[in-house]
């Protein structure tokens, strides 16, 4: 049985943003007083868990963050036909300021945001442990910070930047310039690397490390394209020692191979054949809490999101065979699972079919789904969320290399994620990717991120930051409209909750 980091939950006051004002006027009679908690070291572990905790929660990685995600991309197509009408809209780009996925992932980051700035701001007299695993606690606090703003600012732009604690909503604040959320992000990454350390024991994995504060902080400098100083946090990663690809890539998206050399951070679940937790704060007895995601992608559960065709036609085919990465990270077909003892039909998966080289047959996700070891239909997961990646580090620094001038240096990162044993996909130059010049590079980092990283909810990102460097070479989405559909809108229950933004402060075509 895998080791799993449990989280217990302690209860705060209401959530500011987002709330009814009459809200802050309710305490619960058997909780503890945000104010009067943090009195010692079990205490601020405590507050430190129901950090991880929020971001485990159903408004986060357990269901709405993945799904926001994958739908702003061109990673993922409608399914079985049951996609809800709200995600149906963000994969459509028809969604307006009521749509509930996109409120509940804000106030999901908001939740977490107020946590840990009650443990942050609180914590002074906490004295009865050591200096330094205190430090290392509210590092750990500060990075999950980052991590809520860094999603807030590259998915809605100006946000409001609460970096204290808010007791009431005199408190509330305006939208912030992006500059200054980015500069924010940064000081915490910073401070964060400074107190984090580089692995952890069995019994504490899945808490953030010296090296997901500096993926997380590279990642926040290659979204401003500020490339130096990603490189010098690539770097720190590449040089620690600590991280490598594994042989097998499909060992990324499974239970029994997590916290493995690849992994940077991973959001941590209880393991398969438990109970999913509603609550999207992540409180209760199943804190820990499972996935939802193989029920909603998987072959044999709903289906509701499956690969696109521009993804699925993105996979090489060469004069062995198509890239292997198709096949570890999709199911067609005539597929074996539940370990060999099944095999896959047409019938048994709901829904559309895709198109493939010219052929017509149905495909769904493999990444992160149980089939591999089960045949139920319907069934919540413990599969941890990966967030961030040794490859994901590889792939940015072949960007960052290119953009610097160094194109070779690029093409060797690249080729030592193709080189994966279990991959061993020939190296660049192919004839389908020339590398003789910049440009051509940055052609194969796009194609290599995208059948690498697909459905890791990272394409999502890397199209917002290569419109916005004017690096996009055709826009993907039909229903793009320019000025509008960069960044979401503010929802609309922060528009009317929160005193200092107006309907006016929204953003430009909602």
């Amino acid at each position: 049985m895998k080791n799993k980091l449990l989280l217990s939950g302690i209860l705060f006051l209401g959530l500011v943003v987002g709330c009814q004002e009459s809200d802050l006027d309710k305490l619960n009679p058997n909780g503890v007083a945000v104010e009067n908690f943090y009195k010692n070291g079990a205490e601020l572990s405590s507050a430190v868990n129901a950090v991880y905790a929020v971001a485990k929660s159903n408004f986060l990685t357990s269901r709405e963050w993945f799904f926001l995600h994958d739908l702003r991309s061109d990673d993922v197509a409608a399914g079985g036909g049951q996609l809800e009408t709200p995600r149906n809209q963000i994969l459509l780009g028809s969604y307006t300021t009521d749509n509930g996925v996109l409120g509940n992932v804000w106030a999901g980051f908001y939740r977490l945001i107020h946590r840990a700035n009650a443990t942050l701001d609180l914590s002074e007299k906490v004295s009865d442990i050591p200096a330094a695993d205190k430090a290392r606690m509210l590092a750990e606090t500060r990075f999950l910070r980052a991590w809520a703003y860094f999603d807030l600012v590259t998915m809605w732009g100006s946000v409001p930047l609460y970096k204290n604690y808010v007791t009431s909503v005199e408190g509330s604040l305006p939208r912030s310039p992006e500059k200054e959320v980015y500069d924010f992000i940064i000081a915490d990454l910073k401070a964060a690397q400074e107190a984090l350390p580089a692995t952890y024991d069995a019994k504490n994995l899945g808490r953030a490390t010296k090296g997901a504060a500096q993926m997380l902080l590279a990642r926040v400098y290659l979204q401003q394209t500020d490339y130096a100083n990603a490189k010098t946090e690539l770097q720190k990663i590449i040089s620690s020692g600590v991280y490598g690809l594994v042989d097998e890539y499909l060992d990324n998206f499974l239970e029994e191979t997590e916290f493995n050399k690849e992994s940077i951070f991973e959001i941590n679940f209880f393991p398969s054949g438990g109970n999913y937790n509603w609550d999207a704060d992540g409180n209760g007895a199943t804190a820990g809490t499972e996935t939802v995601r193989t029920q909603e992608y998987s072959a044999i559960g709903w289906r509701n999101v499956i690969p696109s065709n521009s993804l699925l036609n993105e996979f090489e085919k060469t004069a062995t065979g198509r890239d292997p990465r198709f096949a570890k990270s999709f199911y067609v077909t005539g597929d074996k699972y539940n370990n060999g003892n099944n095999t896959l039909t047409d019938a048994a998966q709901n829904g559309n079919s895709s198109t493939v080289d010219g052929q017509t047959m149905k495909v769904s996700w493999r990444k992160f789904s149980l089939m591999y070891k089960t045949d139920q239909s319907y069934l919540t997961g413990g599969i941890n969320q990966r967030i961030m990646r040794y490859a994901e580090t590889l792939l940015a620094m072949a960007e960052v290399e290119n953009e610097l001038g160094n194109s070779a240096e690029a093409v060797k990162y690249l080729n030592m994620v193709r080189a994966r044993k279990s991959v061993n996909m020939p190296p660049y130059p192919t004839a389908a990717y020339p590398v003789s010049n910049k440009d051509q590079v940055f052609n194969a980092i796009v194609h290599e991120r995208r059948v690498e990283l697909s459905g890791e909810q990272i394409r999502n990102r890397d199209l917002l930051r290569w419109r916005k460097a004017g690096k996009l070479k055709a826009e993907p989405f039909t229903y793009f409209q320019k000025g509008k559909h960069e960044f979401l809108p503010i929802p609309q229950q922060e528009v009317d909750n929160n005193p200092k933004i107006e309907p006016t402060d929204q953003n430009p075509g909602y």
